[in-house]
Order: structure tokens, then C-alpha cells, then sequence
């Protein structure tokens, strides 16, 4: 029946596009083309334009189709410089992260429309509970480094700046469809009526993604729609959107040692292990992550002269979900059931969430076409969220679990307000100035009880913090001739810590209190473009007071902790070039050669007795920052055919600051056991060939091979290590009783294939 009612909607919509357009009048039909522009106004504030003097990348709506089979966009945007990809399903679906500049994905920027995207607390952005929505974004712009002032959260590494797709003026429906390895498929529909009457125009997705995925038991299940609803009038544009994303993902973000690996092979996935009454090891069926996000916003465009325009939105979203974990041998008085100490269980767990996050943006933008624009712009954002835990199920439990019953219940309000006036201004031929001055206020309460628990019983999570920044940002672009920029740029930033940072400090019991971040920023860049060959170069050094900086380890809920870093700071150099000898073909590279350091690393040393101490190891790497990548892109077309030829390579990564590339397990003889993530290199081709029939726009067919040369290798990781003082020497090392030291692996499928068809009407 549902398969029946989707054909209907298929043919339905099939017969709308092809049917007869009556023909408009030339003035109408700019009249129409102005107001289907209009609906760029809401992303004009918060993008970066060519006179820009700052790192940036663009990303059209035909750069995302050519690569868009089911996988996250971090996964699609992993060709830009210095980004680097993370999926802990080993596919690209699912639990999946973006890394730019080696900064971990808290504290990067990302909006869609100009609304935040970012989950307030966490500052992540969970791309599984927004799955494909690159099937619904016009552009995606990335700025690398602090970028122009744009809403929501600080951007500490880049900003992804994302805008939904424009309600075109002709209909059309297409079917986006594609299966492969581990099960994993992808069938997508998207439909649009044009401009009707004039002044009307409904658009809409409605997707299914689904996979295997390589690790064992990473299945993903994820469900979306997009929906949007526009008047157009000759200079105002009023569009309401609605998305939301559902998804059920098994856990798989505990990864694997070497050790596991070698024994199990590389799907293994400790996630869920337990042992059973008989004695043997099992896996629980139901570790998993499951939430539904839902999205709305209401955009209103305006223009009010030829340099005039002004933007509004008001957003709201609404998040609830939960994690399902069994956990072995638990102390049961820390979930509220028992008051001795000693009573120990295996128990089913869940955390919960139950949040909403609303808020209104708006801009008001200049541009005298004659090498003057201004924007002044802000917006204020409310988050409400509840997180609580319950136990459903406990393993010879004397006595009954109410089904309502909490360990934990805490309630979290976040505030955040900004204002910001941007001035880019060419003062002379080809010179122009860029000013950016932003004000920025959080307002941060969390009340009620932790999951955490000291001597006086469970603790409470009591904070009341507000932080005031100002953000001011300057530069210069200066272009020669039609072929040549330069600019210089310096902006400052600041961050507040996340609400992990403040939890993780309450769970190891620590007395520092998490402090803001500051960001100097230093951008230099030079641009040669033709219409033959184009090459660019991009220096950068970002200088950091308090950064947060990843340590390696994980919290309880398999999120990387993060902890601040006095001194530290990342610079290095970005160079990109495009070239196009003859039609049909093209060829781009981007190489990025960085420094990422920790100025002065202090290491906690554990003597034998357990007494601690500290000491200063100099200069070290940062975690998760490798020092050189590269990507390079072969693509050819010629009438209807395309292949391309898509590599990357991702030098070794340190998994913790303290420079230390392995550890020795004395618990097996003195071996070396690695702290590192091994550099890698890894190819995807891609061949379609698009044609057209009767009654069909065109049908696109093709086939993906992700690593096509078979690439054993990881892309993240987790690692803790333990430190003592041997004879004078600072050593890494693990005994296998009381001191504990890990590394674990996050490994990615080896060759693998996916096939897509295209049909558009």
C-alpha cells in the first residue's frame, strides 16, 4: 500500500512537470527571477563574498549532487581543504563528524538559512538526526579560520553556512535512488510546482536511508522530509520551512583496539558486550541511539529599493530522544536503588532528552553597486532542555522498578544574543576594507541532579554563568587586475565551554572550573584565476588562550572530552589549484601543511604509592591535528558521460597532547602498543552517464567505488595514558592491574560499491 501510494505521488507530480506552461511575457518573467533571487537575502549577512579577505569555499547544489549517494554532508564536504571526515559506522552513515584545521566539530559554526543548527549545549551538530539533508540545500559555503559574524554558536575552526533549496519556477519531480555494500541504500523523492499564479510555490523531499553499515551491528535507520511553502510578490519573499529527521543508530563509538582487531577482525564492535547467565558473551540487540529532531522556520525577504534589503526569520525546534545502554556489574545506590554500597548488578539504562530550542535572526543589508555593502544584523536564541535517566531493567533485582522511576533529572536554560555591523567598503580602485564588529551575550543555568555520585551521595548540577564578547574582525583585499587578489586579515573570537565541559569536570572530580576561550586569528591570501588555470594560497596563524583542546579520552556517553590548554596554537598553509587544459576535463588539488601545538604541556605523574605530581614537557602536538593532508580531484565529461577520480591523504594524527606515540604493556611482555592514528590514502571513483527519453528530463545512471584500492586504515580514535617517572625518564605505560592505559580505533570499510540512478521529470 505505501509503495502504491509513492508511485501515485511519483506520477502525479510527473504529469505537473510535464504539462503545458503558458507562456509569460518577458517583464514577467524578470519580475519572477527577482523574486526567486530575493530568496538568497536571508544567507547574504552571514556569507563571505569574493572581496572578503578570508579562507572560503563554495559549494553549489550541482558540486553536492555529483557526490550525494546517502552519505552525511560532513563526508561530502571532505575534499575542501583541511577538513577531515569522521564515521564511526565506517560508511559515512550515521554517527559522523567534521574536523577543519584539526578544531573538533564543538566549535564549528553551522546554519542553515542563517538559523543555528548547532545543539546549544553540546555545540555538536548530530548530522544523523538531519539525515540527507544536502537533497534540500541550494549552496553551502565553508569558511575556514573565525569567519564573518553569523548567528548561534562561536566559530573557533570554521563556519558551515548552509542554504535550502529556492522554490524554482517551472515544476518537477525526481527520484534519486542507491544500494550497495553492507546493505545500504538510499531512495529519495523530491517535487516541486513552481511559481503558480504568480505568486506561489510549494517544494518538498521526502527520504529513506538505510545501512548495515561495515562495523559490526552500526545500523543506521534513518527517515526525513523537507517541506516549504513561499508567496513571491515583486519585492517581498515569505517562505515557511519545516524538516525533521528520525533516526534508530546501534552504537559504535566504543571502537577497537589492535589487539581486538587482530583477534575478531576490524568489524568488531565491543558496543553492547555483556555476558549472559550462561556464561558466554553476548551483545545486547538494542544499544542504541534513538531521537527525532523536527525543524521549523518562517523567512521573510524584502527588498526595499535596488541597495536595500532586509531579512527576518523566526525558527523553532523541537529535539526528543534517548540512548539505551546495557551496562555490567553497576553499583546500584548510584541509580537510586539500593542504599548499601556493595550492591552490584548488570542493568538496562536509558538517558533522555527532551529539549526545545527557538529564537529570531534578522538583517538588514546594503549594497550601492558601486563597491559599498553593509550589514547590520543579530538574532536571539533560547534553549530549554530537559535530560534525565531511567532504569528499565535489572538482572536479579529483588523488588519492582517503578517504570517511571529517575537516578538523575537536571534541566538546562541557555540564552544567546548577538549583534553584529559588517563595512566593505573599496576606498580605491581594486583596495577595499572590510570592518566586522560583533557583540555577543550567553546566558548559561543548569539545575537539579547529576548521574555522578561522592561520599556525600549524588551530586548536584548547580551553574549559573553568563559571558559577554566582543568579536571584532578587520582586513584588507586588494585585486590587481582580473586575474589577481591579495588580502590580510586579523579577527578575535570567543567561546564558552560546552555543557560536556562542565559535566566531565563534575565526573573525574575536578576543582578547575572550565574557562573561555580566546581566538586570534591571522589570515594571508593570494588568488590568480583564469578561466584556464586558477591557484591559490592561504596562510594562517591562530593563536589561542584556553583553547579546548581534545585529550583522547571519551565521557559516558562516547563523547570526546575536551579539556582547556593555557597556550597553544595552529598555523599553516593552504594551497589549492584548479586546471582546465580542454573542455570536459578538470583537475583540482588543495594541500594543507600545518603546526597544531601545546606551548607548554603539563603531564600528571602516578608514583607507585598513587601520589600525584606534574610536569612540564614542553612543546607537543595537539590531539587529532595531522600536520599535512592533501586531496585531489580528476574529473572528465564528455556528452552525458563523467568519471572522476577522488584521493585523499590524511597524515599521522597523535590521539592525546602529551607526544607520546605508544605505551608499554607490561601486562604482555613489554610491548609497544601504539597512541597514534596512522597516516592513510584513500581513492573513490565515481561513473554515471546521463540521458534523456520521452516524457523525462533526463535519467542519470552510474556507480561509486569508495576506496578502490582497499585502504586498511582508521580516521579516528579514542586513547588515555598513564605517565611515571623511570629513572629520570617520563614514560607512558600500562600493568594491566592498577594503571590503565587504551587506544582504540574507529576503522573504515575497505573497498565497497554503490550504485544510483537518477530519473528527474
Amino acid at each position: 500500500m505505501k509503495k502504491n501510494f509513492i508511485v501515485g505521488i511519483v506520477l502525479g507530480y510527473a504529469a505537473i512537470a510535464s504539462a503545458t506552461i503558458p507562456e509569460e511575457s518577458k517583464n514577467a518573467e524578470s519580475d519572477s527571477l527577482k523574486t526567486i533571487s530575493l530568496q538568497d537575502v536571508n544567507v547574504v549577512s552571514t556569507r563571505a563574498g569574493k572581496s572578503t579577505p578570508m579562507a572560503f569555499q563554495n559549494f553549489s547544489k550541482d558540486d553536492l549532487k555529483g557526490v550525494n549517494f546517502g552519505k552525511d554532508i560532513p563526508t561530502l564536504l571532505q575534499l575542501t581543504p583541511s577538513v577531515l571526515s569522521t564515521s564511526d559506522a565506517g560508511t559515512g552513515i550515521g554517527y559522523t563528524g567534521i574536523r577543519v584545521r584539526g578544531t573538533d566539530p564543538t566549535r564549528i559554526n553551522v546554519t542553515a538559512n542563517g538559523i543555528p543548527v548547532n545543539d546549544a549545549e553540546s555545540g555538536l551538530v548530530y548530522w544523523s538526526n538531519i539525515p540527507d539533508f544536502a537533497s534540500s540545500v541550494e549552496n553551502i559555503q565553508i569558511q575556514r579560520g573565525v569567519g564573518t559574524s553569523t548567528n548561534g554558536a562561536g566559530a573557533f575552526g570554521a563556519t558551515v553556512n548552509m542554504q535550502t533549496e529556492n522554490i524554482g519556477l517551472k515544476p518537477y519531480a525526481s527520484i534519486d535512488m542507491s544500494g550497495g555494500s553492507y546493505y545500504t541504500h538510499k531512495e529519495s523523492f523530491r517535487f516541486g510546482t513552481g511559481l503558480m499564479g504568480g505568486h506561489w510555490g510549494v517544494q518538498g523531499r521526502l527520504s529513506n536511508i538505510g545501512s548495515k553499515g561495515y562495523i559490526d551491528r552500526a545500523d543506521a535507520r534513518l527517515n526525513s522530509y523537507f517541506l516549504q511553502g513561499g508567496y513571491f510578490s515583486d519585492n517581498t519573499v515569505v517562505k515557511f520551512i519545516t524538516f525533521n529527521g528520525t533516526e534508530k543508530t546501534y552504537m559504535a563509538w566504543d571502537y577497537a583496539s589492535k589487539a581486538d582487531m587482530q583477534k575478531y577482525g576490524r568489524r568488531y564492535n565491543p558496543s553492547g558486550k555483556y555476558t549472559d547467565e550462561n556464561g558466554k558473551t553476548a551483545f545486547y540487540n538494542n544499544q542504541t541511539d534513538n531521537y527525532h529532531q523536527q525543524h521549523y522556520q518562517l523567512l521573510w525577504n524584502q527588498s526595499v529599493n535596488n541597495s536595500l534589503s532586509l531579512n527576518a526569520a523566526l525558527h523553532y525546534t523541537k529535539g526528543d530522544g534517548y540512548y539505551e545502554q546495557y551496562k555490567e556489574n553497576q553499583k546500584l545506590y548510584k541509580y537510586l536503588l539500593s542504599s548499601g554500597l556493595g550492591a552490584k548488578s548488570d542493568l538496562i539504562r536509558q538517558k533522555r532528552m527532551d529539549n526545545d530550542f527557538y529564537g529570531a535572526v534578522a538583517s538588514l543589508n546594503y549594497d550601492n553597486r558601486n563597491g559599498l555593502t553593509a550589514n547590520v544584523g543579530g538574532g536571539w536564541n533560547k534553549y530549554d532542555g530537559d535530560h534525565y535517566g531511567k532504569v528499565v531493567w535489572v538482572r536479579n533485582f529483588s523488588g519492582d522498578i517503578n517504570p517511571d522511576h529517575e537516578y538523575y533529572r537536571n534541566n538546562a536554560i541557555k540564552t544567546d544574543m548577538n549583534v553584529y555591523g559588517k563595512l566593505n567598503y573599496e576606498f580605491i580602485k581594486g583596495m577595499s576594507a572590510f570592518v566586522d564588529l560583533q557583540y555577543r551575550h550567553v546566558g548559561y543555568e543548569m539545575s537539579g541532579s547529576s548521574q555522578e555520585f561522592d561520599d556525600n551521595g549524588q551530586r548536584s548540577l548547580e551553574m549559573n554563568k553568563k559571558y559577554d564578547f566582543f568579536n571584532p574582525k578587520f582586513g584588507l583585499n586588494y585585486k590587481f587586475d582580473s586575474y589577481n587578489t591579495a588580502y590580510i586579515s586579523y579577527a578575535i573570537a570567543h567561546k564558552e565551554p560546552t555543557r560536556n565541559d562542565f559535566e566531565d569536570m563534575l565526573a573525574e572530580n575536578e576543582i578547575v572550573t572550565p574557562q573561555q576561550e580566546r581566538l586570534n586569528d591571522l589570515e594571508i591570501g593570494y588568488r590568480y584565476e583564469s578561466p584556464v588555470f586558477s591557484v591559490g594560497a592561504n596562510f594562517y596563524y591562530m593563536d589561542y588562550d584556553n583553547q579546548f583542546v581534545l585529550t583522547g579520552a571519551q565521557d559516558a556517553n562516547g563523547e570526546m572530552v575536551a579539556r582547556n590548554i593555557k597556550d597553544t596554537y595552529r598555523m599553516g598553509i593552504e594551497l589549492m589549484a584548479a586546471l582546465n587544459p580542454f573542455k570536459g576535463f578538470n583537475w583540482n588539488v588543495n594541500a594543507t601543511w600545518s603546526k597544531n601545538r601545546a606551548k607548554n604541556m603539563n603531564l600528571k605523574i602516578i608514583d607507585s604509592d598513587w601520589n600525584e605530581s606534574y610536569v612540564n614537557v614542553g612543546e607537543t602536538h595537539l590531539a587529532f591535528s595531522p600536520d599535512f593532508m592533501l586531496n585531489n580531484i580528476f574529473a572528465y565529461e564528455y556528452r552525458g558521460f563523467k568519471a572522476s577520480l577522488m584521493t585523499k591523504f590524511v597524515g599521522e594524527q597523535y590521539m592525546t597532547n602529551s607526544d607520546f606515540r605508544s605505551y608499554i604493556d607490561e601486562s604482555d611482555g613489554g610491548r609497544q602498543i601504539s597512541a597514534m592514528i596512522d597516516k592513510f590514502c584513500v581513492s573513490d571513483l565515481d561513473l554515471s552517464y546521463t540521458f534523456a527519453m520521452k516524457g523525462i528530463q533526463s535519467i542519470t545512471v552510474g556507480c561509486t567505488i569508495y576506496n578502490i584500492f582497499n585502504e586498511e586504515y582508521e580516521t579516528n580514535g579514542s586513547c588515555g595514558l598513564n605517565f611515571r617517572n623511570n629513572k629520570g625518564k617520563v614514560e607512558a605505560f600500562h600493568d594491566g592491574n592498577n594503571f590503565w592505559s587504551w587506544s582504540v580505533y574507529s576503522a573504515q570499510a575497505p573497498i565497497h560499491a554503490m550504485a544510483h540512478v537518477s530519473v528527474n521529470f
